[in-house]
């Protein structure tokens, strides 16, 4: 998710606004490479179209499969090298925190987060996949905690 903050609204309000969201979607069946390269070509496009301040990044927690594990750092990996590579700071965050900010529980289940999510942004519905309300949750938290980046 890319928010962008009005600084002299946010300090009094903390509001902010969706100014896009999308899914980077690769294919099972393509190779990591393939799969890696197709992030950080997506992530940079993104990256050039809404010039972010931040970027905000879940952290590593307990996965239970090892191939999954990896395939996630690997992506967060290019994810990282992507903003570093522009010059953007980078903040990682645990969902504890993200609940906390966004629900005001850090105990909250997905859906009061989604349900939050949608009602924040003042969205139609809740942005689908999870996936995707998940990544406005994140920047939501980015923009609200760290007002002077």
């Amino acid at each position: 998710g890319v928010v962008r903050k009005n600084k002299k609204i946010e300090r009094i309000k903390k509001e902010v606004e969706v100014v896009g969201y999308g899914l980077i979607e690769t294919l099972p069946n393509d190779n990591q490479d393939g799969k890696l390269l197709k992030i950080f070509n997506s992530i940079n496009q993104v990256i050039d179209r809404f010039q972010p301040d931040l970027l905000v990044i879940e952290k590593l927690f307990f996965f239970k499969n090892r191939k999954t594990i990896i395939e996630v750092a690997q992506a967060r990996g290019i994810i990282i090298l992507a903003a570093a590579l522009k010059g953007i700071p980078i903040i990682e965050t645990t969902p504890l925190q993200v609940k906390i900010a966004v629900v005001g529980y850090g105990r909250a289940e997905k859906r009061q987060v989604q349900i939050m999510v949608k009602n924040i942004f003042g969205l139609p519905e809740i942005p689908r996949p999870d996936d995707v309300a998940d990544a406005l949750a994140i920047a939501y938290y980015g923009a609200v905690t760290k007002l002077d980046y």
